[in-house]
């Protein structure tokens, strides 16, 4: 059986590092590294097991890559400190691992919202890499949007990663706002442009692709708030952009 190392990156996250790590249990090594918190992060952390490292803060993407550098093992499972896996997916990784038949393993995540969990909308599914050999993989994309890339074949594992981003309201609206200058960032750098029609349309197509196409009105009054909120990050985002372009 391979060895696994769990990385968790985290700042100020006293609140909720105990659940990720805990239901963990089953790897033979959790990192955490920490950025800068303030609150009590790391003695919760220590106290659990886990190993820590802190340091400083240079993006999600490079933070993410210098945890699965610093892990003991080459088999290395990502997560947030906001996430927690469950029991099914729990036993999909030791299973998995009794002989890996992939270089990486996608992973279901089943976010909660407002102490719901949410099965529709632009929520669900949202599968992507989190298991991978480091020797194979490594996290890439831009300031936002992180994901796992690998080299060789990719397989799916049953069960769900548990996700509840937002403690309340005003972090969400907070998160929009950062997420928003985050890809105003990496949409200069990659040289793309907004035109009016980005800042009118898309927000659209964002509300009826998460209500209709993707079934989230089944999610009831949830649903429609975060169909609704959803559209108001894509039109910031896009908005943004657009002014960022034409500023004198």
């Amino acid at each position: 059986m391979e060895r696994l190392s769990v990385t968790i990156i985290a700042c100020n996250e006293a609140d909720r590092i105990g659940r990720a790590i805990e239901s963990v249990s089953f790897a033979d090594e959790v990192l955490v590294v920490d950025s800068g918190s303030t609150d009590a992060t790391v003695a919760i952390a220590q106290g659990l097991g886990a190993r820590v490292i802190e340091t400083d803060w240079p993006g999600y993407r490079e933070q993410k890559n210098r945890a699965a550098l610093w892990a003991k093992n080459d088999w290395v499972l990502g997560i947030d400190a906001d996430e927690w896996v469950g029991p099914d997916l729990a036993r999909s990784i030791q299973s998995a691992l009794l002989a890996p038949v992939a270089s990486g393993f996608k992973v279901d995540r089943l976010g909660f919202w407002m102490g719901s969990p949410i099965h529709h909308g632009t929520w669900r599914p949202d599968r992507a890499i989190r298991l991978f050999d480091r020797r194979k993989g490594q996290w890439t994309g831009g300031a936002v949007h992180e994901r796992v890339a690998v080299e060789g074949a990719t397989e799916r594992l049953d069960g769900d990663l548990m996700h509840d981003p937002y403690r309340n309201l005003s972090e969400q609206l907070l998160s929009i706002d950062r997420y928003a200058k985050l890809f105003v960032e990496d949409a200069k750098a990659s040289g793309r442009s907004a035109r009016v029609s980005d800042v009118i349309l898309r927000p659209v197509l964002h509300f009826v692709k998460a209500l209709l196409v993707r079934g989230g009105v089944r999610d009831g009054v949830r649903g429609w708030c975060l169909a609704g909120l959803g559209a108001a990050g894509v039109m910031l985002k896009w908005g943004l952009l657009y002014l960022e372009e034409r500023a004198p």
